[in-house]
């Protein structure tokens, strides 16, 4: 005979099922706002882009946000709905650079290497940095002008928190004795324009890549400091 189960058996089945249907739910939704936000930032690298290519091209007193949206086949709404203005996609283009390179830099000193080390990936990163972004980084300098006060403050602020941390990273090499500068100051302000100028000069396709650039100028860095290697001392546990 088939055992029929008690009402509290069957309640606490049933609760079980539903958790176990609300739960797959859960996961179902989460999945889709994954996939959502998935395809709204490819969404939104695409309007980036675009407009790169068209405010290098043509500059951005001509170029319209219709124009940008043309270009991809769709409506100045649907900029709307990832830019608020044409501000506000400018400085999100020109925030792009300075942005990378803080983050590269932000990654090496966070580092246990010694200073010479960190000189040497801060240089290359830095540079590789500004060449993957080099459209970005002359619509820039040719455009600064044209950003709102709050957003060219912003940028200002990101580029000064830059330089502070390269003047420490100097420092650093100074006090450990591996690097031999006068003034801080100036010398991270001379490697700033060293790596930046690169996005005037570097071909795509040239005669070097990205990442032989990159050392190279990351050679000429080391030799601006002065850069010598200093071995670290090794610390050996004692026995207990």
């Amino acid at each position: 005979m088939k055992k029929i189960p008690t009402p509290e058996v069957a309640r606490s089945k049933a609760s079980a099922a539903t958790k176990k249907r609300a739960k797959d739910v859960a996961v179902d939704v989460n999945a889709f706002d994954d996939i959502r936000d998935a395809v709204s930032k490819l969404k939104r690298e695409r309007i980036i882009s675009t407009a790169v290519e068209l405010f290098h091209q043509n500059g951005l007193s001509k170029t319209t946000l219709e124009a940008v949206a043309e270009k991809m086949n769709f409506t100045k709404p649907f900029i709307y709905s990832h830019f608020k203005s044409k501000d506000e996609l400018l400085a999100e283009i020109c925030s792009r650079g300075i942005r990378a390179s803080l983050d590269a830099l932000k990654r090496v000193v966070a580092t246990d290497a010694s200073s010479t080390e960190k000189m040497r990936a801060l240089a290359n990163d830095f540079t590789l940095a500004v060449l993957e972004n080099q459209g970005h980084i002359a619509i820039y300098n040719r455009e600064e002008k044209q950003l709102s006060a709050d957003s060219r403050d912003a940028i200002n602020h990101l580029r000064r928190e830059f330089d502070r941390k390269v003047i420490a990273l100097i420092d650093e090499g100074v006090a450990s004795g591996e690097f031999t500068v006068d003034d801080a100051e100036v010398a991270a302000l001379a490697i700033g324009g060293i790596v930046n100028w690169s996005y005037v000069w570097y071909v795509p396709n040239g005669r070097l890549s990205k990442a032989e650039a990159a050392e190279k100028i990351a050679g000429l860095v080391l030799a601006l400091v002065q850069a010598k290697s200093v071995k670290r001392k090794r610390v050996v546990a004692k026995a207990a």
